[in-house]
C-alpha cells in the first residue's frame, strides 16, 4: 500500500480532475449518494497529496477556492489496483472507475477483479493525537504504522504489554499498530527470534522495542524491493510487481531450510491464515503454568539474517 501511495504522490498530486467515469456500482457502494454524485463532486477538484493509514489511501482535495476539507478514500480490498494509463490505452477487463485530468496526461484507473475494494468521498477531521493533522473521519480508529514519523514507540510498547494476547495477533490488530500484514509479521517475528504465540504481557520492554526495530527493518526492506507480489494483482501504479518475495526468510517456505540455522521451516494455521516460523530459532512458548517466568527474557541475539 505504501508503494501505491508513493506512486500516486508522484503521478497525480497537484493535478486537477476533469472527469470521473464510474463503470461499476460496487466500486462506489460506500459512497451513499451514488456514482453520479461522486463524479460531479470530484470534477474540477485538485488532488493535493496522497496519504495512507493502514490499508486505506486518501487523496485530500482542493477546489478552485482552496482546500475543501474533503478527500477521496480508497480501499483496494483483495484485488484492487490503481493504474496510470495513457488515455488511448485499451480498457482493462475489470476497469471500474476512470479519473481523467485537465492536463490531458495519463489517466488514473481503478481496476478490481473481485470488487471488494472501492472509493468514496469523506470529510477530513483533526487527528486525535495531533489536531494539526487531518485524516478521514472514518479511519480515525486505525493506529499509525511504525514508519510514520509520529509513531509513538513508548505508547505502543506500553499498550502491547498491557494486553494478554498472542504476539502475532497483536501485530495484526489495526487498532494497536497498522501496516503489518500476515507476511511481514512472520518475517519480523523470525528476525526477532520470537514465536507468534508468545504472550504479549510476558514480554519485557527491551524485547518489544527490539521486535519493533525488526518490524521497521522488514517494512523498509520491502519498500526498497517495491513490496511483495505473489500474483499479477499486487502491483504499483505502473503495473510493476514488487520483488520482496525473493528475500522472504520463512513465509511460504514450509519445509525449506531456515536461512539462519538450517532447520526446516514449519507452517501452522493461525487466525484462518498460514503462519511460518523456524522451530529452532523461534521456540514455542512454555505452558500457561510457567508463562509468568517468561517475563525474565533473554535479549535477542541480533537483528536480521546471519
Amino acid at each position: 500500500m505504501e508503494t501505491v501511495r508513493a506512486g500516486l504522490q508522484s503521478w497525480v498530486a497537484g493535478r486537477m480532475i476533469a472527469a470521473v467515469e464510474v463503470r461499476h456500482p460496487r466500486s462506489v457502494r460506500r459512497h451513499a449518494a451514488g456514482g453520479a454524485d461522486l463524479a460531479a463532486r470530484l470534477r474540477c477538484r485538485t488532488i493535493e497529496a496522497a496519504s495512507r493509514r493502514g490499508k486505506y489511501l486518501w487523496l485530500p482535495l482542493a477546489s478552485p477556492e482552496g482546500s475543501s476539507g474533503e478527500c477521496l478514500i480508497a480501499h483496494l480490498g483483495m484485488s484492487g489496483q490503481f493504474l496510470l494509463r495513457t488515455p488511448e490505452a485499451p480498457d482493462e477487463k475489470h476497469l471500474h472507475v476512470r479519473f481523467t485530468f485537465d492536463d490531458g496526461g495519463p489517466e488514473l484507473r481503478f481496476v478490481d477483479q473481485r470488487t471488494f475494494g472501492g472509493v468514496l468521498l469523506d470529510s477530513l477531521v483533526p487527528a486525535v493525537d495531533r489536531p494539526q493533522e487531518n485524516l478521514p473521519a472514518r479511519i480515525g480508529h486505525i493506529a499509525r504504522d511504525p514508519l510514520d514519523p509520529h509513531f509513538d514507540d513508548a505508547l505502543f510498547i506500553a499498550r502491547l504489554r498491557r494486553r494478554d494476547t498472542e504476539l502475532k495477533r497483536a501485530l495484526l490488530d489495526q487498532a494497536l499498530i497498522s501496516g503489518i500484514g500476515n507476511i511481514y509479521a512472520d518475517e519480523a517475528l523470525w528476525r526477532a527470534r520470537l514465536h507468534g504465540r508468545r504472550r504479549t504481557a510476558a514480554l519485557t520492554r527491551p524485547r518489544v522495542a527490539a521486535l519493533l526495530d525488526e518490524v521497521r527493518g522488514v517494512l523498509e526492506d520491502a519498500l526498497r524491493a517495491g513490496g511483495t507480489s505473489f500474483d499479477a494483482l499486487y502491483v504499483n501504479v505502473n503495473g510493476e510487481s514488487g520483488y520482496f518475495d525473493r528475500s522472504l526468510a520463512v513465509y511460504g517456505r514450509e519445509g525449506q531450510p531456515c536461512p539462519r540455522c538450517g532447520t526446516p521451516v514449519r507452517r501452522i494455521s493461525f487466525m484462518n491464515r498460514s503462519s511460518f516460523f523456524c522451530p529452532s530459532c523461534q521456540s514455542r512458548p512454555r505452558s500457561a503454568k510457567t508463562r509468568a517466568d517468561n517475563s525474565i527474557d533473554r535479549p535477542p541475539s541480533g537483528r536480521g539474517q546471519s
